[in-house]
């Protein structure tokens, strides 16, 4: 977490930006002089806002945070409606989340407002806010997305310097193959066993069980990720409940040193959140002790029940995964497959720049690549994990990883290479790149055959051996070997030994 590369301290700025955004909001609410209630509201809305939006441009951010409400207060309203009438407003709660994950099929804005509206339901059973509350609880959230907006695009718009990158469009899929179909049933039946067994465990903090099963649930494709994911979140969830009660149970709910430490966890949430899920997780549960301690509500006894609705929220996701679950093995397959053909669209327009053409550009391929690489490792990450039984599969995917590091590498250095201006094309170029095309398509086949050859056939032949051409051959040459070398773990049976490659 701490030696991991953060290009442009990207991390760091937005974790930073985070801490800003979120106080702004508390002080701003606290000196309009609204309750400590409507406060953590207050504080909980903009962290939400800050940490949910990720529309690929700072103009559809705006617009997401500006919608958030529309999303949000009727959910606010309904779950304080029915905060006293526990039947309905179980049900109201699973119409929520089955919305909430349905609505990831439009794309980064139905999942921040999908995410929003369940938090909402969330906050209210946290808080145990009642209808007359309602009115400045709406007006905390305002406050706090006002606040947060301004920090985010007025006073410190990281992102108009550095977009950020799309995400991978999700697998393609119709009906109850289509992901997000998919899985708002299995987030809706893992709530549903969470919500069940957490009231049995406690009548008063059962929404823990629901939480931790809806997070389980974020940014999952398959039934090793959400299993994978739910043992990290325990893990976390424990460890920040040992980190409270060294830190938040001695403090008593004292407010400076308390909003200190929260300043910290929002940081720390933020700042490991691209890396590490149990790391995010214990600052999120170090968080939570610190505000309980501040509604005086705190105790040990608090942190263990904690655990134990962490862990029934958890047992509910594996539930979930049981329903119409997607194989960890397909899943990988179809995201290598696109990592694969992301290779092959910036070794393809590489070659074209190197050949003389202004108009290609291979850098957006190679962002592409880092982005589906992420989620290949993602998927991947069931198979390698330490407690894995399975030790064929496990050295097979760790072969795969390292191929496709090799492969993002090179790609990375031939882009680097294209982009130079001094760079010159070359003979050799053309039959390096057509060998490139060809182990691509020994892995995935071409959608059209008429693309076979295009590298070599449109690469015009000039004058050999320029310094920049040298480069891009060598990463050419290193791609060839990396792809030559993946046919081996993705072409042989999944639980048979490793061989590797002649």
């Amino acid at each position: 977490m701490c030696v991991a590369p953060d290009p442009g301290k990207v991390r760091l700025r937005v974790a930073s930006r985070a801490v800003l955004g979120v106080g702004l909001a508390v002080a701003v609410a606290e000196l309009v002089g609204l309750s400590l209630t409507a406060s953590i509201t207050a504080g909980l809305a903009a962290l939400l806002a800050l940490f949910t939006v990720g529309d690929p441009t700072v103009r559809r951010q705006a617009v997401t945070t500006a919608l958030l409400p529309l999303a949000g207060f009727p959910v606010l309203a309904l779950a304080t409606a029915l905060h006293g009438l526990p039947l309905l407003r179980d049900a109201a709660w699973l119409l929520v989340v089955f919305a909430g994950v349905y609505a990831r099929r439009w794309g980064p804005r139905g999942h921040a407002l999908g995410i929003f509206a369940f938090m909402q339901f969330f906050v209210t059973q946290f808080l145990h806010a009642v209808p007359r509350q309602l009115p400045e609880l709406y007006g905390a959230v305002l406050l706090a997305l006002g606040a947060a907006g301004a920090v985010r695009f007025v006073a410190w718009c990281i992102e108009r310097r550095v977009p950020p990158p799309a995400a991978p469009a999700p697998l393609p899929g119709t009906g109850l193959a289509r992901p997000t179909t998919r899985q708002a049933f299995q987030a809706t039946a893992a709530c549903a066993v969470a919500l069940a067994v957490g009231q049995l465990v406690s009548p008063d903090r059962w929404y823990w069980a629901v939480g931790t099963a809806w997070w389980i649930f974020v940014n999952t494709a398959s039934r090793g990720e959400t299993l994978v994911r739910g043992f990290r979140r325990v893990v976390g969830t424990v460890t920040g409940i040992a980190a409270g009660l060294l830190i938040a149970l001695p403090l008593g709910g004292s407010a400076a040193p308390t909003a200190a430490l929260v300043a910290v966890c929002v940081f720390g949430i933020f700042y490991t959140a691209p890396l590490s899920y149990s790391w995010m997780m214990f600052f999120v549960t170090v968080m939570a002790g610190l505000l309980y301690g501040l509604l005086g509500v705190l105790h040990p006894g608090l942190l263990l029940l904690r655990f134990q609705e962490t862990a029934v929220g958890a047992l509910g996701a594996a539930v979930g995964v049981a329903l119409l679950p997607v194989t960890t093995h397909a899943a990988t397959n179809a995201w290598i497959q696109r990592a694969v053909g992301s290779v092959h669209a910036c070794t393809t327009a590489a070659a074209r720049r190197l050949a003389g053409d202004p108009a290609a550009d291979p850098a957006p391929h190679a962002a592409e690549l880092d982005l589906l690489l992420a989620r290949a490792r993602l998927t991947l990450a069931p198979l390698v994990h330490p407690l894995s039984p399975l030790r064929a599969r496990k050295a097979r995917a760790r072969r795969v990883l390292a191929l496709l590091d090799d492969c993002a590498r090179e790609t990375r250095g031939l882009a680097a290479v294209a982009a130079d201006p001094d760079a010159s094309h070359d003979a050799r170029l053309a039959a390096a790149a057509w060998r490139v095309e060809a182990a691509v398509h020994a892995l995935v086949p071409p959608v059209d055959a008429a693309c076979r050859g295009t590298a070599a056939a449109d690469s015009p032949v000039p004058a050999p051996h320029h310094p920049g051409a040298e480069a891009a051959l060598g990463h050419l040459h290193s791609l060839e070997r990396a792809l030559v070398d993946l046919a081996a773990p993705l072409r042989t049976s999944p639980r048979a030994p490793l061989v590797p490659a002649a």
